[in-house]
């Protein structure tokens, strides 16, 4: 199967991202939310990305034109029936991901593939509640995605070799790294991250050490360019939670017990970053 055009459902930080990285690489990309406004939103961001990239001299004008041009709003979820593939890039709840993928699954052709770009939930369950589940599949990209050239590609049960193997192909043509991932909780990137994250959110919640002294330990001495805490804020503390407990419920092992530091935070609205308070404060 030769995918040509693709639609992102979702017009926040990550869906917005693959639709640039994707019409970068040639695809016709229609761009859906749940309104013009939130969609004009994410055209916005992408055409500031792209306008950042000429000006750091990594993109012509005409290069930036011609990506553009390659992108459409989609103001009707209907439009997925002129799709090869979709991407879901949507909030990380199963209820509203099951939802979606029940309304694309009765308007896209018998050969779309429908994808998910979540970072946590399962394939096999996403897949189960559409009459085509070997044509669901996991693409977890890396935020920011532009940047990050990781997309895990993870196998529902029932992911046919042939969706796994044009996935895999398109992945490449990204410009992407592609790594076959099983359906697994938190797969292989939130299994091994969050984890760290969490004991790190306990350290200080147990007293071991201020923030900045958490992440400067593991900034200078495990190379890491980001410190746990601050990379927490910037994924968004509310994210971290869900998928601490999406791995708890799904091993049922208290080694993944969320810290409840992070709860307390969370509940308070301290979400990080785009809140503008979590564990450090980006006010002014």
């Amino acid at each position: 199967m030769n995918i040509q055009t693709i639609m992102v459902v979702g017009a926040g930080q990550m869906g917005s991202g693959i639709v640039q990285v994707a019409a970068a690489s040639g695809l016709k990309v229609l761009l859906h939310d749940i309104s013009m406004g939130v969609i004009d939103k994410g055209l916005t961001s992408i055409n500031k990305q792209l306008s950042r990239a000429v000006e750091k001299g990594g993109l012509t004008e005409v290069r930036k034109s011609e990506i553009r041009s390659r992108i459409g709003p989609a103001e009707q979820l209907e439009h997925a029936e002129q799709v090869d593939l979709v991407i879901e890039a949507i909030s990380e709840n199963m209820g509203l991901k099951t939802s979606l993928f029940q309304k694309l699954d009765a308007i896209c052709t018998p050969k779309t593939i429908l994808a998910s770009n979540t970072s946590s939930l399962p394939i096999t369950e996403i897949a189960a509640v559409t009459q085509r589940p070997a044509q669901v599949i996991g693409m977890h990209f890396m935020n920011p995605v532009p940047v990050m050239p990781l997309v895990e590609v993870i196998r529902g049960l029932e992911t046919s070799q042939e969706v796994f193997e044009v996935v895999y192909k398109l992945s490449k043509r990204l410009g992407k790294t592609p790594v076959e991932v099983k359906d697994f909780p938190g797969f292989v990137s939130n299994r091994i991250l969050m984890p760290m994250i969490n004991e790190a959110i306990f350290t200080v919640y147990e007293g071991v050490a201020s923030v900045e002294s958490v992440d400067t330990v593991m900034k200078l001495g495990m190379k890491h360019p980001m410190g746990p805490l601050e990379l927490a804020d910037f994924i968004g503390l509310d994210t971290c939670l869900s998928i601490m407990e999406v791995l708890y419920d799904g091993f049922k092992d208290s080694k993944y017990r969320p810290c409840p530091l992070l709860r307390k935070y969370v509940k308070a609205g301290r979400m990080g970053r785009k809140s503008g308070q979590g564990f450090y404060s980006y006010h002014g």
